[in-house]
């Protein structure tokens, strides 16, 4: 059986070993097949879908909460594509656009979510710069 070992893995994702394990391990990275010793073996889709859940970790700042979320609702959106590509032309194909639409509408609202996550704490940290610096000026014009 030909694939990739964990090590080509890992390195070809930029991850540790650990962490390929530990998102097989909390159903993130669908499990492997297995050599007939018992190990791992990868295939590229494995690792491009590596590189999309960091790519969606580092980029989105998703927990792996927010992350297993996202992911589930990628796998039901290219579900729905693929229902949807299978009836287009058909009476059945609104009812799976609509399902597509509310699918992707979900995946939008965890993002704007993050968005707004992240505003916040800028507008935190901006009004904390802000006050620091007015306590700067104040110290400055008492030693004066």
């Amino acid at each position: 059986m030909d694939g990739l070992k964990i090590d080509e893995v890992a390195k070809q994702s930029g991850l540790t070993k650990r962490t390929i394990r530990y998102y097989e391990q909390i159903g993130i990275l669908p499990s492997p097949p297995r050599s007939e010793g018992g190990f791992r073996l990868y295939s590229q889709e494995h690792v491009d879908f590596l590189k999309k859940i960091t790519n969606a970790k580092e980029v989105l700042g998703f927990t792996l909460q927010e992350l297993q979320e996202f992911i589930t609702l990628s796998d039901m959106l290219e579900l729905q594509r693929m229902d949807y590509r299978k009836v287009k032309g058909t009476s059945l194909q609104k009812e799976k656009l609509e399902k597509v639409y509310h699918t992707v509408n979900e995946q939008l609202k965890l993002i704007e979510q993050k968005k707004k996550n992240i505003l916040k704490l800028e507008t935190d940290l901006v009004s904390l710069r802000d006050r620091a610096k007015e306590a700067l000026i104040r110290f400055e014009k008492e030693e004066t």
